[in-house]
Protein backbone atom coordinates (compact mmCIF):
# COMPACT_ATOMS: atom_id res chain seq x y z
CA UNK A 1 0.00 0.00 0.00
CA UNK A 2 1.46 3.49 -1.20
CA UNK A 3 0.75 6.33 1.36
CA UNK A 4 0.82 9.88 -0.01
CA UNK A 5 1.69 13.13 2.31
CA UNK A 6 -2.03 13.72 2.75
CA UNK A 7 -3.03 10.08 3.50
CA UNK A 8 -3.33 10.54 7.17
CA UNK A 9 -5.19 12.98 6.93
CA UNK A 10 -9.43 11.92 7.95
CA UNK A 11 -11.15 13.90 5.36
CA UNK A 12 -9.50 11.44 2.69
CA UNK A 13 -9.58 8.32 4.51
CA UNK A 14 -12.01 5.58 3.84
CA UNK A 15 -15.23 6.02 6.55
CA UNK A 16 -13.41 3.21 9.65
CA UNK A 17 -15.67 -0.13 8.83
CA UNK A 18 -15.54 -1.77 12.57
CA UNK A 19 -15.77 -5.63 11.64
CA UNK A 20 -17.34 -7.44 15.22
CA UNK A 21 -16.33 -11.46 16.69
CA UNK A 22 -19.23 -11.02 19.67
CA UNK A 23 -19.54 -14.93 20.00
CA UNK A 24 -16.26 -16.22 20.47
CA UNK A 25 -16.64 -20.15 20.23
CA UNK A 26 -13.82 -20.95 22.17
CA UNK A 27 -14.70 -19.86 25.12
CA UNK A 28 -17.39 -21.32 27.27
CA UNK A 29 -20.47 -19.41 28.28
CA UNK A 30 -19.15 -19.40 32.44
CA UNK A 31 -16.05 -17.49 31.26
CA UNK A 32 -17.81 -14.00 30.53
CA UNK A 33 -20.94 -12.64 31.35
CA UNK A 34 -20.70 -11.43 27.46
CA UNK A 35 -21.46 -14.74 25.71
CA UNK A 36 -24.80 -15.23 24.74
CA UNK A 37 -25.89 -18.78 24.27
CA UNK A 38 -30.24 -18.92 23.51
CA UNK A 39 -30.68 -17.96 19.61
CA UNK A 40 -32.35 -14.96 20.75
CA UNK A 41 -29.22 -13.54 22.31
CA UNK A 42 -27.20 -14.37 20.08
CA UNK A 43 -29.67 -12.07 17.42
CA UNK A 44 -29.83 -8.76 20.31
CA UNK A 45 -26.03 -8.92 20.77
CA UNK A 46 -25.54 -8.94 17.18
CA UNK A 47 -28.42 -6.36 17.08
CA UNK A 48 -26.62 -4.24 20.02
CA UNK A 49 -23.32 -4.48 18.17
CA UNK A 50 -24.97 -3.20 14.91
CA UNK A 51 -26.23 0.02 17.17
CA UNK A 52 -23.09 0.67 18.62
CA UNK A 53 -21.50 1.32 15.09
CA UNK A 54 -20.25 -2.34 14.14
CA UNK A 55 -20.90 -3.11 10.63
CA UNK A 56 -19.21 -6.73 9.95
CA UNK A 57 -20.88 -9.39 11.90
CA UNK A 58 -18.43 -12.33 11.88
CA UNK A 59 -20.71 -15.27 12.55
CA UNK A 60 -20.21 -18.48 14.51
CA UNK A 61 -23.48 -19.90 16.41
CA UNK A 62 -23.78 -21.69 19.77
CA UNK A 63 -25.92 -24.72 20.27
CA UNK A 64 -28.92 -24.74 23.14
CA UNK A 65 -26.05 -26.00 25.90
CA UNK A 66 -23.49 -23.34 25.25
CA UNK A 67 -21.64 -25.24 22.98
CA UNK A 68 -20.21 -24.14 19.59
CA UNK A 69 -22.55 -25.18 17.11
CA UNK A 70 -21.18 -27.89 14.01
CA UNK A 71 -24.06 -28.10 12.43
CA UNK A 72 -25.22 -25.72 8.86
CA UNK A 73 -28.92 -25.88 9.84
CA UNK A 74 -27.70 -23.79 13.17
CA UNK A 75 -26.19 -21.64 10.94
CA UNK A 76 -29.05 -20.85 8.23
CA UNK A 77 -31.34 -20.36 11.27
CA UNK A 78 -29.22 -18.01 12.49
CA UNK A 79 -28.59 -16.08 9.18
CA UNK A 80 -32.33 -15.78 8.56
CA UNK A 81 -32.96 -14.04 11.64
CA UNK A 82 -29.98 -11.90 11.23
CA UNK A 83 -30.79 -10.96 7.77
CA UNK A 84 -34.11 -9.30 9.48
CA UNK A 85 -33.05 -8.29 12.78
CA UNK A 86 -29.73 -6.51 11.48
CA UNK A 87 -30.37 -6.38 7.39
CA UNK A 88 -27.65 -3.31 6.53
CA UNK A 89 -25.13 -5.31 8.27
CA UNK A 90 -22.60 -7.28 6.65
CA UNK A 91 -22.45 -11.08 7.70
CA UNK A 92 -19.40 -12.74 7.49
CA UNK A 93 -19.49 -16.32 8.64
CA UNK A 94 -16.14 -17.77 10.15
CA UNK A 95 -14.52 -20.57 7.94
CA UNK A 96 -13.51 -22.51 10.97
CA UNK A 97 -17.46 -23.69 11.83
CA UNK A 98 -16.53 -24.07 15.09
CA UNK A 99 -13.01 -25.45 16.05
CA UNK A 100 -14.47 -25.73 20.18
CA UNK A 101 -13.53 -29.10 21.82
CA UNK A 102 -16.35 -31.15 22.21
CA UNK A 103 -15.60 -32.45 25.69
CA UNK A 104 -12.55 -31.94 27.82
CA UNK A 105 -9.23 -33.46 26.83
CA UNK A 106 -10.18 -33.52 23.50
CA UNK A 107 -8.46 -31.67 20.49
CA UNK A 108 -9.28 -28.41 19.11
CA UNK A 109 -9.63 -28.78 15.15
CA UNK A 110 -11.06 -27.37 12.56
CA UNK A 111 -13.79 -29.28 10.58
CA UNK A 112 -13.11 -31.71 7.90
CA UNK A 113 -11.93 -29.93 4.08
CA UNK A 114 -15.86 -31.83 2.73
CA UNK A 115 -17.82 -30.12 5.80
CA UNK A 116 -16.08 -26.44 5.35
CA UNK A 117 -16.83 -26.71 1.87
CA UNK A 118 -20.61 -26.63 2.79
CA UNK A 119 -20.50 -23.37 3.86
CA UNK A 120 -21.09 -22.32 0.26
CA UNK A 121 -24.45 -23.96 0.27
CA UNK A 122 -25.30 -21.83 3.47
CA UNK A 123 -29.18 -20.58 3.26
CA UNK A 124 -29.67 -17.57 3.21
CA UNK A 125 -26.59 -16.97 1.57
CA UNK A 126 -23.69 -14.97 3.76
CA UNK A 127 -22.05 -11.74 2.47
CA UNK A 128 -18.72 -13.61 3.03
CA UNK A 129 -16.76 -16.70 4.20
CA UNK A 130 -13.33 -16.16 5.70
CA UNK A 131 -10.77 -18.33 4.27
CA UNK A 132 -7.25 -19.22 5.88
CA UNK A 133 -4.28 -20.01 3.66
CA UNK A 134 -1.93 -22.72 3.56
CA UNK A 135 -2.21 -25.20 6.16
CA UNK A 136 -0.45 -23.43 9.49
CA UNK A 137 0.00 -23.79 13.46
CA UNK A 138 -2.93 -22.20 14.93
CA UNK A 139 -1.45 -21.85 18.78
CA UNK A 140 -3.41 -19.04 19.63
CA UNK A 141 -2.41 -19.60 23.85
CA UNK A 142 1.43 -18.87 22.60
CA UNK A 143 0.73 -15.13 23.70
CA UNK A 144 -1.26 -15.48 26.77
CA UNK A 145 -0.69 -14.42 30.30
CA UNK A 146 -1.65 -15.84 33.03
CA UNK A 147 -3.78 -13.08 33.31
CA UNK A 148 -5.45 -13.31 30.10
CA UNK A 149 -6.56 -16.94 31.16
CA UNK A 150 -7.38 -15.59 34.13
CA UNK A 151 -11.30 -17.07 35.27
CA UNK A 152 -11.57 -18.18 32.17
CA UNK A 153 -11.66 -22.33 31.02
CA UNK A 154 -8.13 -21.22 29.63
CA UNK A 155 -6.88 -21.55 33.09
CA UNK A 156 -8.02 -25.16 33.13
CA UNK A 157 -4.83 -27.21 31.80
CA UNK A 158 -6.36 -29.41 29.08
CA UNK A 159 -8.12 -26.96 27.70
CA UNK A 160 -5.48 -24.65 27.25
CA UNK A 161 -3.51 -27.62 25.75
CA UNK A 162 -6.40 -28.32 23.20
CA UNK A 163 -5.64 -24.88 21.97
CA UNK A 164 -1.64 -24.94 22.13
CA UNK A 165 -1.68 -27.54 19.88
CA UNK A 166 -4.45 -26.80 17.02
CA UNK A 167 -3.37 -26.21 13.10
CA UNK A 168 -5.08 -24.90 10.14
CA UNK A 169 -6.03 -27.56 7.24
CA UNK A 170 -5.60 -25.11 4.33
CA UNK A 171 -3.42 -26.43 1.81
CA UNK A 172 -3.82 -25.87 -1.73
CA UNK A 173 -6.43 -28.61 -3.03
CA UNK A 174 -8.98 -27.01 -0.49
CA UNK A 175 -8.25 -23.55 -0.89
CA UNK A 176 -8.69 -23.75 -4.55
CA UNK A 177 -11.72 -25.60 -4.56
CA UNK A 178 -13.15 -23.62 -1.51
CA UNK A 179 -12.50 -20.39 -3.87
CA UNK A 180 -14.40 -22.27 -6.42
CA UNK A 181 -17.19 -22.77 -4.51
CA UNK A 182 -17.62 -20.05 -3.02
CA UNK A 183 -17.51 -17.44 -6.02
CA UNK A 184 -19.88 -19.81 -8.21
CA UNK A 185 -22.46 -19.29 -5.00
CA UNK A 186 -22.16 -15.58 -5.20
CA UNK A 187 -20.13 -15.70 -1.67
CA UNK A 188 -17.31 -13.27 -0.68
CA UNK A 189 -13.86 -15.17 0.62
CA UNK A 190 -12.93 -12.99 3.52
CA UNK A 191 -8.97 -13.57 3.82
CA UNK A 192 -7.55 -14.48 7.15
CA UNK A 193 -3.78 -13.89 7.09
CA UNK A 194 -1.10 -14.35 9.42
CA UNK A 195 2.06 -13.39 7.28
CA UNK A 196 3.30 -11.84 4.33
CA UNK A 197 3.73 -15.57 3.22
CA UNK A 198 0.20 -16.31 2.85
CA UNK A 199 -0.66 -13.05 1.24
CA UNK A 200 2.14 -14.10 -1.30
CA UNK A 201 0.06 -17.52 -1.92
CA UNK A 202 -3.29 -15.33 -2.83
CA UNK A 203 -1.17 -12.88 -5.34
CA UNK A 204 -0.38 -16.62 -7.21
CA UNK A 205 -4.07 -17.80 -7.05
CA UNK A 206 -5.09 -14.66 -8.26
CA UNK A 207 -2.36 -14.62 -11.21
CA UNK A 208 -3.07 -18.45 -12.37
CA UNK A 209 -7.14 -17.55 -12.35
CA UNK A 210 -8.15 -19.29 -9.16
CA UNK A 211 -9.71 -15.96 -7.48
CA UNK A 212 -11.05 -13.55 -9.64
CA UNK A 213 -12.39 -11.05 -7.04
CA UNK A 214 -11.68 -8.12 -4.32
CA UNK A 215 -9.12 -8.61 -1.92
CA UNK A 216 -10.35 -8.27 1.22
CA UNK A 217 -8.46 -9.56 4.18
CA UNK A 218 -7.74 -9.46 7.50
CA UNK A 219 -4.04 -8.87 9.19
CA UNK A 220 -4.08 -11.95 12.09
CA UNK A 221 -1.58 -10.78 14.04
CA UNK A 222 -1.77 -13.77 17.11
CA UNK A 223 1.34 -15.40 17.05
CA UNK A 224 1.77 -18.61 17.33
CA UNK A 225 2.14 -19.74 13.68
CA UNK A 226 1.08 -16.29 12.96
CA UNK A 227 2.52 -12.64 13.16
CA UNK A 228 3.08 -11.14 16.45
CA UNK A 229 1.24 -8.09 17.25
CA UNK A 230 4.78 -6.18 16.44
CA UNK A 231 4.31 -2.95 14.66
CA UNK A 232 7.27 -3.77 12.44
CA UNK A 233 5.03 -7.11 11.60
CA UNK A 234 2.07 -5.11 10.94
CA UNK A 235 3.93 -2.21 8.82
CA UNK A 236 5.64 -4.96 6.32
CA UNK A 237 2.47 -6.33 5.86
CA UNK A 238 0.92 -2.65 5.19
CA UNK A 239 3.60 -2.82 2.39
CA UNK A 240 3.36 -5.38 0.54
CA UNK A 241 -0.33 -5.30 0.22
CA UNK A 242 -1.72 -3.81 -3.10
CA UNK A 243 -3.17 -0.76 -3.38
CA UNK A 244 -6.88 -1.97 -3.97
CA UNK A 245 -6.34 -4.00 -0.89
CA UNK A 246 -9.07 -3.71 1.99
CA UNK A 247 -7.13 -4.37 5.26
CA UNK A 248 -8.67 -4.78 8.43
CA UNK A 249 -6.53 -5.44 11.54
CA UNK A 250 -6.93 -8.36 13.95
CA UNK A 251 -4.92 -9.36 17.35
CA UNK A 252 -5.35 -11.20 20.54
CA UNK A 253 -6.20 -9.61 24.02
CA UNK A 254 -4.77 -6.66 25.22
CA UNK A 255 -3.24 -6.39 21.93
CA UNK A 256 -5.78 -5.30 20.05
CA UNK A 257 -6.58 -1.97 21.83
CA UNK A 258 -2.96 -0.58 20.49
CA UNK A 259 -2.85 -2.28 16.88
CA UNK A 260 -6.14 -0.87 16.32
CA UNK A 261 -5.08 2.78 17.08
CA UNK A 262 -2.62 2.63 14.87
CA UNK A 263 -4.83 1.34 12.39
CA UNK A 264 -7.31 3.89 12.40
CA UNK A 265 -5.18 6.64 12.30
CA UNK A 266 -3.33 4.98 9.09
CA UNK A 267 -6.86 4.56 7.22
CA UNK A 268 -7.08 1.29 7.75
CA UNK A 269 -10.19 -1.25 9.07
CA UNK A 270 -10.48 -2.99 12.71
CA UNK A 271 -12.21 -6.22 14.22
CA UNK A 272 -13.13 -6.38 17.48
CA UNK A 273 -15.58 -8.45 19.99
CA UNK A 274 -14.49 -11.14 22.86
CA UNK A 275 -13.52 -14.34 20.18
CA UNK A 276 -10.34 -11.97 20.37
CA UNK A 277 -10.39 -9.89 23.55
CA UNK A 278 -12.23 -10.18 26.65
CA UNK A 279 -9.66 -6.83 28.75
CA UNK A 280 -10.12 -3.45 28.85
CA UNK A 281 -8.03 -2.32 31.50
CA UNK A 282 -5.47 -4.76 32.93
CA UNK A 283 -7.97 -7.21 34.96
CA UNK A 284 -10.87 -4.92 33.99
CA UNK A 285 -13.20 -7.12 31.69
CA UNK A 286 -14.68 -5.60 28.58
CA UNK A 287 -17.68 -6.58 26.98
CA UNK A 288 -18.02 -6.69 22.68
CA UNK A 289 -20.08 -3.58 22.92
CA UNK A 290 -17.82 -1.77 24.72
CA UNK A 291 -15.19 -2.85 22.06
CA UNK A 292 -17.30 -1.29 19.63
CA UNK A 293 -17.93 1.68 21.34
CA UNK A 294 -14.74 2.29 21.89
CA UNK A 295 -13.40 2.29 18.18
CA UNK A 296 -16.13 4.61 17.68
CA UNK A 297 -14.35 7.36 20.32
CA UNK A 298 -11.12 7.02 19.37
CA UNK A 299 -12.53 7.57 15.29
CA UNK A 300 -14.26 10.46 16.10
CA UNK A 301 -11.38 11.65 18.49
CA UNK A 302 -9.51 11.79 15.10
CA UNK A 303 -11.81 13.11 12.82
CA UNK A 304 -12.38 10.05 11.02
CA UNK A 305 -16.07 8.96 10.25
CA UNK A 306 -17.79 5.69 11.25
CA UNK A 307 -19.07 3.35 8.26
CA UNK A 308 -22.71 2.79 8.08
CA UNK A 309 -24.06 -0.34 6.37
CA UNK A 310 -24.08 0.90 3.31
CA UNK A 311 -20.44 2.12 3.32
CA UNK A 312 -18.83 -0.99 4.82
CA UNK A 313 -20.92 -3.00 1.62
CA UNK A 314 -19.12 -0.30 -0.97
CA UNK A 315 -15.79 -0.73 1.28
CA UNK A 316 -15.63 -4.43 1.05
CA UNK A 317 -17.01 -4.59 -2.87
CA UNK A 318 -19.37 -6.91 -1.69
CA UNK A 319 -20.75 -8.45 -5.32
CA UNK A 320 -18.23 -7.47 -7.26
CA UNK A 321 -16.46 -10.04 -9.47
CA UNK A 322 -14.08 -9.26 -12.34
CA UNK A 323 -13.68 -10.63 -15.96
CA UNK A 324 -10.49 -12.93 -15.54
CA UNK A 325 -7.27 -12.35 -14.28
CA UNK A 326 -5.59 -9.43 -16.19
CA UNK A 327 -8.79 -7.57 -14.70
CA UNK A 328 -8.35 -8.91 -11.32
CA UNK A 329 -4.93 -8.06 -11.05
CA UNK A 330 -5.60 -4.44 -12.04
CA UNK A 331 -8.66 -4.00 -9.72
CA UNK A 332 -6.72 -5.09 -7.24
CA UNK A 333 -3.17 -3.06 -7.49
CA UNK A 334 -1.09 -5.52 -8.51
CA UNK A 335 1.10 -5.27 -11.86
CA UNK A 336 0.11 -7.75 -14.53
CA UNK A 337 1.54 -10.73 -15.50
CA UNK A 338 4.38 -11.13 -17.56
CA UNK A 339 4.01 -11.39 -21.08
CA UNK A 340 6.00 -14.28 -22.96
CA UNK A 341 9.54 -12.88 -24.12
CA UNK A 342 8.83 -9.68 -21.96
CA UNK A 343 11.88 -8.45 -19.73
CA UNK A 344 12.39 -6.40 -16.67
CA UNK A 345 9.61 -4.55 -13.89
CA UNK A 346 6.23 -4.78 -14.68
CA UNK A 347 4.38 -1.53 -14.29
CA UNK A 348 0.82 -1.65 -12.81
CA UNK A 349 -1.97 -1.30 -15.64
Amino acid sequence: MQFFDDSMLPENQEPLVIQVAPFGPQFLPSDSDDIAVSMDAQIQKAVDCYNAGATVLHVHVREEDGKGSKRLSKFNEMLTRLREAVPNMVLQVGGSISFAPEDEGAAAKWLSDDTRHMLAELSPRPDQVTIAINTNQMNVTELLTHDDCAGTSMAEPAYFQAYKEMWIPSGPTFVEEHLKRLQASGIQPHFMLADVGQLETVERLIRRGHYTGPVVLNWVAIGGGADGPNPRNMMEFINRCPQGAVLTIESLMRHVLPLNTMAIAMGLHVRVGIEDNLWGKKGERMTSVQQVEQMVRIARELHRDVASGTDARRIYKIGEHYNGIDETLAAVGYEPNRKPGQRGFQLAA
